[in-house]
């Protein structure tokens, strides 16, 4: 858990500090140093760590610039959708009736569809901007946080504790705020521990496919994809925001092990 908290806010703090580290402007072509091979110097003097790619856009800047909008999508996504999921959830699972069953079916349907296949239909349907995939990954996503947090809250709502503060003269949303949100919350942190992990890998496979934040503007996917054609003549314009993919995306599931470990009292008794 360390080591993936290690990684993964020193990949923030890169992404923070992106005007600092970035040779030049992620966006600025100079076809005159295309295809450069990592370490390569410049005429004017220059180096380019990471080398460039097609269009003599340094590799460097646009993984570093790349990480912003990828950890932002994922990020935002994953707290709002962690957020509406958490409401649903406990409503579903405290009242039950007509808005149980809305959140259950919901649910059902979101386990039966293939995410990636229902991200790429609807993106296609309504456009590749920002603002429209986070907004997909919302909608696709907060059905799983409700069904947990349903779940999760249907079992405490019939412990003691809670049946006490009811006798006590304790209001609705007094025991909803005061005892089940505290027992409901280690676990909706440790879905969304995971759930940031498969937005970034997801926001990626958006697009290596074309469907994600549309080009010259660098993320990690379409960076991915301007390197496909070139594996064999310059490997660096995709291998190394793919390794940014796989660094990111494995810390942050070691934090997630390590924060279900800590917080899941069937571990540490």
């Amino acid at each position: 858990m360390l080591l993936g908290l290690v990684i993964f806010l020193a990949i923030i703090a890169i992404t923070i500090a992106a005007p600092l580290i970035a040779p030049r402007s992620p966006e600025q072509q100079q076809v005159t140093w295309r295809l450069k091979p990592p370490g390569s110097q410049n005429p004017d003097g220059s180096v380019n760590w990471l080398g460039t790619d097609q269009l003599g856009r340094d590799v460097l800047s646009r993984t570093v610039y790349g990480g912003r909008l990828s950890l932002v999508i994922a990020l935002t996504s994953a707290i709002v959708a962690g957020l509406v999921g958490l409401l649903f959830g406990l409503l579903a699972g405290y009242f039950g009736g007509a808005i149980g069953v809305i959140v259950g079916r919901l649910s059902d349907l979101q386990l039966a569809l293939p995410l990636v296949l229902v991200a790429l239909v609807i993106v296609g349907l309504i456009g590749s901007s920002l603002r429209n995939i986070v907004l997909v990954f919302i909608v696709t996503s907060w059905p799983a946080y409700a069904r947990m947090i349903r779940a999760s809250t249907m079992r405490v709502k019939h412990m003691d504790f809670v049946e006490a503060g009811h006798a006590l003269g304790a209001r609705t949303p007094q025991i909803l705020r005061r005892h089940i949100f505290p027992n409901v919350l280690t676990s909706l942190i440790v879905l969304a521990s995971f759930d940031v992990s498969r937005m970034i890998q997801l926001e990626a496979s958006l697009g290596f496919l074309g469907l994600g934040v549309q080009p010259p503007t660098p993320t990690w996917g379409n960076m991915l994809a301007d390197g496909r054609g070139y594996l064999t003549t310059a490997w660096w314009i995709a291998t190394f925001p793919g390794i940014a993919i796989v660094l990111t995306s494995a810390a942050v599931n070691f934090i997630g092990d390590g924060l279900r470990d800590i917080l899941d009292p069937r571990m540490t008794t």
